[in-house]
C-alpha cells in the first residue's frame, strides 16, 4: 500500500492514537513504531519495516555489526522500535518513550509518506510545513 494524505486524530489518556480507516487494513497484522529523526514517530508495515530494515542494514560489508558504522547503523533505527497491534478500534499504543512532544491538547497529525506513516503532534506539523515551504521557495529561487 502506499499511504498519502493528512489526518488529524485524537490521542487518549493512555497514548493511544487512531489510524486512518483507509490505513487500517494494510496493518492487520501490525506494525512497527519508531521514532523519527524530524520529531515524529515512524509507523511501518511489519513487511514495510522488513524492507527499510534490509535497505539500511542490507548485506553490504559497511552496515556488518563487525565494523563501528555498521554497529551505529543499526543502533540507531533499531534501538527505539516497537511491535504494535492495532486495537478493535483502530488505534496503536505510544509507547512513553514515543509520546508526542506538545500533544497535550490530544490531539496528532497522521501523514502518509508513501511507505511508511508519519505520527506529529499537530504544532510539530504546522513547524515541519513551514520549513518544508521554506525550502521548496529557497528551491524556486535558484531556479
Amino acid at each position: 500500500m502506499y499511504f498519502f494524505g493528512t489526518f488529524e486524530h485524537s490521542v487518549d489518556e493512555r497514548g493511544r492514537v487512531a489510524i486512518p480507516a483507509r490505513y487500517r487494513h494494510a496493518f492487520v497484522d501490525g506494525g512497527v513504531l519508531r521514532a523519527g529523526p524530524d520529531g515524529c514517530v515512524e509507523l511501518y508495515t511489519q513487511n514495510g519495516f522488513e524492507q527499510e530494515v534490509q535497505r539500511r542494514l542490507g548485506s553490504e560489508e559497511s552496515q556488518s555489526n563487525r565494523r563501528r558504522e555498521g554497529r551505529r547503523v543499526r543502533r540507531g533505527f533499531l534501538h527505539g522500535a516497537y511491535t504494535v497491534d492495532l486495537d478493535r478500534q483502530g488505534r496503536v499504543l505510544l509507547p512513553p518513550p514515543l509520546r508526542l512532544d506538545g500533544a497535550a491538547d490530544g490531539r496528532a497529525v497522521v501523514v502518509g509518506c508513501g511507505d511508511y506513516v508519519e505520527i506529529w503532534s499537530p504544532d510539530a506539523w504546522s513547524r515541519e510545513l513551514e520549513r518544508v515551504a521554506a525550502e521548496e521557495a529557497a528551491e524556486d529561487e535558484e531556479v
